[in-house]
């Protein structure tokens, strides 16, 4: 590999950024694309893909053979809550390959004993952002029904441009959330952002399949990155 094209490749890696190396297999010469480029023709749609898919492999475009390497951030999902629906969430989490973070600043739940091997912070979600920013990578799940914990991260989430954002309660909850960010300033297109109700419409009524259904809008918003949106993914979770 070209020193210079590795240079810049263990920049993008240590920024948390995703990129791919195209290397032409007819000549070797090596091209490192970052997503939000724009390539153009076969091999343009080719690499839109692997950025969807994580997946390197060889491909046919434009006449030509190359091998796609794709360097995506593994993703990570920060809780804001280790309550009853986060015990359930962190194994599903663990299982799929997402870094784990979890925060809580009440000590009464935020245990080791209840969440073991997991990274946990039993302290003010701004104070654990100050030391570990989202980033576009990054899912946040905000799942206290208290807005002294729950707010503050959800605005970091938008201004981060996180994958994937989510927050619990009714729809009546989640209006009075859209007046308190409102306030502070978050305009209406980037609230809109924020899936409340939480999860994909599965009918979910009890904590483990509100997990369920959360850990699967995730990864629907994972791969689906950067599309158009299609709707409809509100989960059938009865929690106020």
């Amino acid at each position: 590999m070209d020193p210079l094209v590795l240079k810049r490749l263990n920049v993008e890696r240590h920024a948390r950024r995703a990129a791919v190396l195209v290397t032409d297999l007819g000549d070797g010469r090596d091209q490192l694309v970052r997503e939000g480029d724009k390539i153009t023709g076969e091999l343009g749609a080719a690499i839109e893909q692997v950025f969807k898919s994580g997946k390197s492999g060889t491909i046919e475009a434009d006449g030509r053979s190359y091998f796609l390497n794709a360097h995506l951030p593994p993703p990570r999902l920060m809780i804001i809550g280790a309550v009853h629906i986060c015990q359930s969430l962190v194994p599903m989490a663990k299982q799929v390959g997402f870094d784990l973070t979890i925060v809580d600043p009440r000590g009464a739940f935020a245990t080791e004993e209840r969440f073991p091997d997991t990274q946990l912070y039993a302290d003010w979600p701004e104070d654990v952002l100050a030391d570990h920013p989202l980033d576009a990578y990054s899912a946040l799940v905000a799942i206290t029904h208290d807005p002294k914990i729950d707010d503050l991260p959800l605005k970091a989430a938008l201004d981060a441009g996180c994958f994937y954002i989510g927050a619990l309660g009714s729809r009546k909850t989640h209006a009075k959330r859209v007046e308190r960010l409102a306030a502070m300033g978050v305009s209406q297109n980037a609230i809109e952002e924020i899936r409340a109700p939480i999860g994909l419409n599965i009918g979910a009524s009890n904590p483990a399949e509100i997990a369920v259904a959360i850990m699967a809008e995730i990864i629907d918003a994972f791969r689906s990155r950067g599309l158009s949106k299609s709707g409809g993914v509100h989960q059938g979770g009865k929690a106020a």
